[in-house]
């Protein structure tokens, strides 16, 4: 449909778990309309949403895609996400671009842990919610359970705006033609209890009502969208995706009641200045200043980078001349997409509100804001609170000469994601690979490989460990070597002591006298402090260490600065070995949320881990978290570890807290270990 206006368009996320049908809901929705002739299936990798290669290969989503279908004179962007947790940073990342979020939730399976996390999300981004009750009619379904359990979970503003009839083979209206009868409940009354909750925002239109006894869907319409904003109602509707049953009912709901980009919530754009944030009052005109959000970044096998942005505010066709963030140098548009899948349909302009894409940006980044005015280039959007990747691989390219491309790759998988981090360990010359679980990681693996070419080899990464000393001792080392023309001297006399844990490294020159002069000061401490990184007894980066140069001699033909590079490292070493040097490792503060049935297990399984509990916090819906401390070394299978006793349902965040001695059992196995490694 071309020619549709702001008032027109409908921005609707399908979240919720996996499983749920959401994509399968998506087919029903392009078909009924007829965006697509037929319904593909997930099983058979046919579907318009689940068009990657590795989706297909999975049969589920990995990746949000962006769809739409026109229904009467609306036009509708759906954006169908990933239910799977590890993938969760590719749903949160476009609930900025929509004004409705539909938690699609499985009728066989009821509430699911990701359905509950999206719910709250969702109110967090001051969005408009709704709830999608999907697979009504899969067998030993108890559909009134289902709603009393939506209920007593996320509240009594959850109401029923349609009901399932004859056996869930049809669905009842129960907004704007309240007749008929359902399987439970009796259609009337969720008449009258919806109508009541959004009257209470409106109290003009609540003496109407009070007073009539009766009232229009036309003259609730403003009030319907009050609420919805508000969160005073939470509209639930039933569907099946399989059969088709009630998919026209919420194309009528989608259409007629859930709110256009003029009737939504303001998105959460600020214009900073200095450390202040100022919310930036939006108004959806044509005419305007562009303001675009990029909300997604992906690479297309056939146009190379795309950038899929959400309009605020301007018209933007192939003409226009646009900045990215702060950048001085504008781009011109030259293509602009509706995207259909992997289809990319190629339009003359976006207007505000609308979902529109452009190749071929060099510099377009996620989270990044389009504008066309330079006033606008300290305009960013509220920062996302992502999950935090902790689950992490070190990865090298199989094959020699393979480096530039497994960073592109890496580059790339970055880009697209925005819960896949990229960490470079210097110390341990690593590049570890950042995610949210083990099948986010073994994805993005794939992906590498299958779609980007780079085999590589994985491996756990390595624990940044640190040694440091606990007493205060002396170094000396003469180096002395002659050859046949003029030879190497130089003596250097150090203490070492150590100092205060995050303190780091101090180098203090104590000679007087000349005795080591002045210009080889700097070359002794180049000898420290290449041992500062190698470490001394286990090769860990050492730290907490004061070192004092006060005596040494110095020959006037044969010291050199290789010399006291030299004595300095060796004296350094010397000193070390008399210091009883230890090996640290971090500690981490770890929160953990679980249902309160799990409580045992976690705490038993942290203590297992050498963890201790510092407190357990009660939460709503029977949850719980605990707080505690953790060596890092011991939650590297921690991810996985939680899942499988927690049934997927627990989550954790953990955020270095300081280094503390390794017992004296695990630094001893570590010191062999690499007196081994050295002598090979």
């Amino acid at each position: 449909m071309s020619g549709y206006t702001t008032q027109d368009i409908r921005n609707v996320a399908l979240v919720g778990h996996a499983g749920s049908g959401k994509t399968s809901l998506t087919e029903a929705l392009l078909q009924h309309t007829g965006a697509i002739n037929n319904a593909g299936s997930v099983a058979r990798g046919t579907t318009t949403s689940d068009f990657d290669p590795l989706e297909q290969k999975h049969q589920h989503s990995l990746r949000s895609t962006l769809l739409n279908l026109d229904y009467g004179d609306k036009h509708i962007n759906i954006i169908d996400t990933p239910g799977y947790p590890d993938f969760l940073g590719q749903t949160l990342s476009v609930l900025p671009a929509v004004e409705t979020v539909a938690i699609v939730i499985n009728a066989q399976n009821g509430i699911e842990m990701l359905a509950r996390r999206l719910m709250d999300w969702a109110s967090e981004q001051n969005l408009c919610r709704m709830i999608v009750v999907n697979k009504i009619d899969a067998d030993g379904v108890d559909l009134e359970l289902v709603f009393k359990s939506i209920q007593e979970t996320f509240g009594k503003e959850c109401l029923a705006i349609n009901l399932p009839s004859k056996d869930a083979t049809e669905v009842v209206d129960c907004f704007f033609n309240p007749s008929g009868e359902s399987d439970f409940f009796s259609v009337s009354d969720a008449h009258t209890v919806v109508i009541d909750q959004t009257v209470e925002v409106d109290e003009e239109l609540m003496e109407i009502y009070l007073e009539q006894g009766e009232i229009s869907p036309e003259q609730l319409h403003d009030a319907f969208e009050k609420a919805l904003r508000e969160g005073h109602l939470v509209p639930i509707c039933f569907v099946s995706a399989e059969t088709g049953t009630g998919v026209k009912e919420l194309l009528d709901i989608l259409a007629k009641l859930m709110p256009n980009p003029i009737e939504g919530n303001s998105p959460p754009l600020v214009k900073l200045n200095g450390a202040d944030e100022t919310p930036i009052d939006l108004k959806p005109d044509p005419a305007g200043h562009i303001l675009a959000h990029v909300f997604k970044v992906t690479f297309d096998p056939y146009v190379g980078k795309l950038g899929i942005f959400r309009i605020y505010q301007g018209t933007v066709d192939k003409d226009s001349e646009l900045f990215i963030n702060d950048s001085r140098k504008a781009f011109k548009v030259g293509h602009l997409f509706k995207l259909q899948g992997k289809k990319n349909e190629e339009i003359t302009k976006g207007i505000p509100g609308d979902i529109c894409a452009i190749a071929k940006v060099p510099d377009i980044r996620f989270d990044g804001i389009l504008h066309n005015f330079h006033d606008e280039d300290d305009v960013h959007l509220k920062k996302l609170n992502f999950p935090m990747p902790l689950a992490g691989l070190a990865v090298l390219a199989k094959k020699r000469g393979d480096e530039q491309k497994l960073s592109e790759a890496l580059e790339k998988l970055s880009e697209e994601d925005p819960c896949i981090k990229i960490e470079r360990d210097s110390a341990a010359n690593e590049t570890v690979l950042r995610g949210l679980g083990d099948l986010h990681l073994r994805t993005a693996i794939e992906r590498m490989e299958e779609l980007y070419n780079v085999p590589v080899q994985t491996q756990p990464p390595t624990v940044p460990y640190r040694e440091t000393i606990t007493k205060k001792a002396e170094g000396h080392h003469r180096h002395k070597k002659q050859t046949g023309g003029a030879g190497q001297f130089g003596e250097v006399y150090l203490n070492v002591e150590p100092l205060e844990r995050g303190t780091g490294f101090e180098f203090v020159n104590k000679v007087v006298g000349g005795v080591i002069p002045s210009g080889f000061i700097p070359s002794v401490e180049k000898g420290v402090r290449q041992l500062l990184d190698t470490g001394s007894i286990a090769g860990f980066p050492i730290q907490d260490v004061r070192v004092t140069v006060y005596d040494g001699k110095y020959h006037s033909v044969d010291s050199n600065e290789i010399s006291f590079i030299t004595a300095g490292r060796k004296a350094f070493i010397d000193a070390i070995s008399n210091s009883k040097p230890i090996i640290l490792e971090p500690i981490v503060d770890i929160e953990i949320t679980i249902s309160n049935d799990h409580m045992g297990d976690i705490t038993g399984d942290l203590s297992s881990r050498r963890g201790r509990v510092s407190s357990t916090d009660v939460l709503s819906d029977g949850m719980v978290m605990v707080k505690g401390q953790v060596p890092q070394a011991e939650l590297t299978d921690y991810q996985s570890r939680l899942k499988s006793m927690t049934g997927g349902e627990g989550s954790f965040t953990m955020e270095f807290s300081h280094y503390q001695q390794t017992p004296a059992t695990i630094q001893k196995e570590m010191v062999s270990k690499h007196q081994n490694k050295e002598k090979d």
